[in-house]
């Protein structure tokens, strides 16, 4: 009986065991078509290509006296001036600096720095170098130790750091590199991003080579290279955040947004903060490619003045957005231009020696480094330009390359129907260059497939 009686028990536990069960699968699967809804409304969102909105957006050159008379946003200017200042970073990790960075030949080959508190451990196991550091200040008195990221950089040295957001779960984090050369002469203080957008490659060795070449006894001034902004992107082999969003859409960024908010916040106070200028690197997207150049606001003079010392690098106006590193570092005053090279997803040389070469070019001119540098012919500002369309969907096939001077009514390249067969050409609608195209592929109608660069004269010049 007492068997007979169990066993009638257990079977009434199973039985209502599995009727909740299957009560509670309707609204798990609720919940996943809610969480489906939200990812779609979020990749509605996303901003188009950088490539494109940033100049078919940007405002028009303007005429130097009046129109700077006019120029708003400078109203919030007071409130950030301040922090501008490199000596005075506004970051918590920054204001208690208790170790002294190790110095190291970035020439050699090192482990990243894992952690800041690896970085600690590291420096205490060379207490005879560090004492050695620590006298130089003495012999370099007009140079000043840089503070950051909870490390001092002392004169005359070069480092690796580390930089996290802080938004890995606890025991994951991954910390991203940021090398660091403090020269033995006093000057300005030079950033270059690379990889804000994580499938964007040529910026990461343009930043390796840049920063790898400099020696800091012979480095007036600071240069700081972030090579790989978007770690989590980058070894996705995606131009966005976990969360799908475009980082270079949330500068400067906020301590309770989203993930791009956040992170963008954490690296605009514990580095940007630091900069006179900036270069922040990238490259086509969508499968499009660009020629050598520099996006810059030059309505801004000090921005414009800053173009001036990039060798044999073709300029494009743009103001850029809202939310865009650049843009933001601008309105934090200091000196910012984008650099674009080449297309996403790719390691090219030739955009990767023109990028070095322009860099190295920049520091010369502000007198950073002394070197024989023979400059080329200057590449043409280009102030106005547009973006053709295509007007039919099919497959893209160009008849021109990256960087061909072309007249208007020149056909650039055919849309074909592989389904009727039908040929639809794609023309010039001015004269110009090809300072950006897509590379051949399946386009919809709409799809911009040749940036049309245009000489024109500055207004008041």
């Amino acid at each position: 009986m007492l068997y007979r009686w169990l066993t009638h028990l257990f079977r009434a536990g199973l039985i209502f065991t599995l009727t909740g069960g299957l009560a509670s699968i309707p609204a798990a699967f609720a919940d996943k078509s809610g969480d489906s809804n939200n990812n779609e409304i979020l990749v509605a969102e996303l901003a188009e290509d950088e490539s494109v909105e940033d100049v078919e957006h940007s405002e028009p050159l303007r005429s130097s006296e009046p129109e700077s008379e006019d120029r708003q946003p400078e109203a919030e200017a007071p409130e950030v001036e301040p922090s501008a200042v490199p000596e005075t970073p506004a970051s918590s990790d920054d204001i208690a600096v208790e170790e002294v960075a190790p110095n190291v030949d970035l020439k050699e080959v090192a482990p990243t720095p894992e952690t800041e508190t690896t970085t600690k451990q590291d420096e205490a196991s060379s207490g005879e170098e560090q004492s050695e550091d620590r006298e130089q200040p003495q012999q370099l008195e007009e140079a000043s130790s840089l503070k950051m990221l909870g490390s001092e950089v002392l004169p005359g040295t070069s480092t690796r750091l580390a930089w996290s957001p802080a938004i890995q779960i606890a025991g994951l984090s991954q910390p991203t590199p940021v090398l660091v050369v403090n020269g033995s002469k006093p000057g300005p203080n030079l950033c270059l991003t690379g990889a804000v957008h994580g499938d964007e490659l040529n910026g990461i060795e343009i930043i390796r080579r840049t920063m790898y070449d400099l020696e800091p006894d012979k480095l007036s001034g600071r240069v700081i290279g972030v090579p790989i902004v978007n770690l989590p992107g980058f070894q996705q082999g995606s131009r966005y955040l976990p969360d799908r969003r475009d980082l270079n859409r949330h500068f400067p960024g906020s301590t309770d947004g989203s993930l791009a908010d956040r992170i963008a916040h954490s690296l605009f106070e514990s580095v940007i903060r630091h900069c006179d200028m900036l270069v922040d690197i990238h490259t086509g997207s969508l499968k499009r490619t660009n020629l050598p150049q520099l996006r810059a606001d030059m309505n801004n003079p000090d921005v414009a003045e800053l173009t001036r010392g990039f060798d044999r690098m073709a300029v494009v106006h743009s103001t850029g957005t809202t939310g865009m590193l650049r843009f933001a570092a601008v309105e934090a005053g200091i000196r910012a231009v984008t650099m674009e090279a080449g297309e996403s997803l790719r390691i090219q040389e030739h955009q990767i020696k023109a990028g070095v070469n322009s860099l190295t070019s920049l520091m010369d001119k502000e007198g950073m480094i002394s070197r024989m540098f023979v400059w080329g012919d200057p590449e043409p500002v280009y102030y106005d330009s547009e973006w053709i369309r295509a007007e039919h969907g099919g497959i893209l096939f160009s008849e021109i390359n990256l960087g061909a001077k072309v007249s208007e009514g020149e056909i650039l390249g055919y849309v074909s129907d592989p389904i009727t067969n039908a040929q639809h050409p794609i023309r010039a609608s001015s004269n110009g260059r090809i300072i950006g195209m897509a590379v051949d592929q399946v386009v919809m109608a709409g799809f911009a497939a040749y940036h049309v660069g245009t000489e024109a004269e500055v207004p008041g010049e």
